[in-house]
């Protein structure tokens, strides 16, 4: 059975890493570390399944169990991965993005581990950028436009630096933006989804929907893809190699806000909210994955509107 570290245990991703090992039937003993103080998952049928409530900003915690478990694999998903967040906590945002990792890899290395770590990084590190270098690849500029992508940034070049100084087994990922069922409404989507499922719930034929600037172009990436994308590379992914995890495809938020309008067979007219525009926002953010494909043979498969209908289910569910 291979030995999977996952931090960030109680976020979005994580669950769905679980039933991506769960659904493939992979055997693999998971330790899941998280700052809550319980966990939520149990019943696995392929995965020997243990919980640790660890502060990352505790570099003795993670000593121990890092020492205690020897994993074979590190998946990274810990962070505070809300831009608008870190607008309004940048100080939090730096400590809970660069600091946490930057204890994870010492310890790594000092205590000499053979374990390979995927760090994910974010498309915010490219920053707005001109329509002639899209789809983005991974040799673009970065140019970060909130402390979170800074953030982001910093990670990793960390992650480069351990990986060329120190020849530790790290693998880098600049994600773009993910969607999918059990997602927070913190993160646009799922707020579309839920505010505009609410009205049509409450008997609305047409809604007025506060927004912020949704002619916006992003990538979406369903987050089933994305694990399925973790998996690969830490079992394929080249040591030292950075890959974007992106659809491909160029999609405005309005766009999103028509199709759940149709789904939902209700009229939404938005509004724009000055207090909902971000004080510096990427206008067009596209990535190509071909280094992605080529080097693990991954493929998404979930197109735009079966993950809204994902989503739309979810929230009919945790609004009864």
């Amino acid at each position: 059975m291979e030995k999977i570290l996952i931090t960030g245990l109680n976020g979005f991703v994580a669950k769905h890493f679980l039933d991506y090992l769960e659904d493939n039937h992979i055997r693999a003993q998971v330790l899941g570390i998280d700052i809550q103080p319980a966990c939520m998952y149990n019943g696995f049928k392929y995965i020997d399944f243990h919980y640790a409530c660890i502060d990352l900003l505790q570099q003795k915690e993670i000593e121990k169990i890092l020492f205690q478990f020897q994993p074979e694999y590190v998946l990274h998903l810990a962070s505070y991965s809300s831009v608008a967040f870190s607008w309004k906590n940048p100080i939090l945002s730096f400590q809970n993005n660069v600091n946490i990792f930057l204890n994870l890899v010492e310890v790594v290395r000092e205590y000499s581990l053979k374990t390979r770590i995927l760090s994910i990084g974010s498309s915010e590190e490219y920053g707005n950028v001109n329509e002639a270098d899209i789809p983005l690849k991974e040799t673009a500029g970065l140019n970060p436009l909130s402390p979170y992508a800074v953030a982001r940034v910093s990670q990793e070049m960390l992650s480069s630096l351990y990986a060329k100084s120190y020849n530790q087994d790290i693998v880098m990922t600049r994600s773009f933006n993910h969607i999918g069922p059990g997602q927070s409404d913190v993160f646009v989507v799922s707020s579309f989804v839920r505010r505009i499922l609410e009205a049509k719930m409450s008997g609305m034929k047409e809604l007025q929907l506060p927004v912020g600037n949704i002619d916006i172009i992003r990538d979406f990436l369903d987050v089933r893809d994305v694990v399925s994308a973790y998996y690969k590379l830490l079992h394929k992914g080249k040591k030292g190699e950075i890959y974007n995890v992106c659809s491909g495809c160029a999609v405005r938020l309005s766009e999103i806000i028509m199709f759940i309008s149709e789904a939902l067979d209700i009229r939404v007219i938005p509004s724009v909210d000055d207090a909902l525009v971000r004080p510096n926002d990427n206008m067009l953010i596209v990535g190509d994955n071909s280094k992605l494909c080529n080097d693990t043979d991954w493929h998404p498969h979930y197109c735009l509107k079966n993950s809204i209908s994902d989503i739309i289910e979810y929230w009919k569910i945790k609004l009864n």
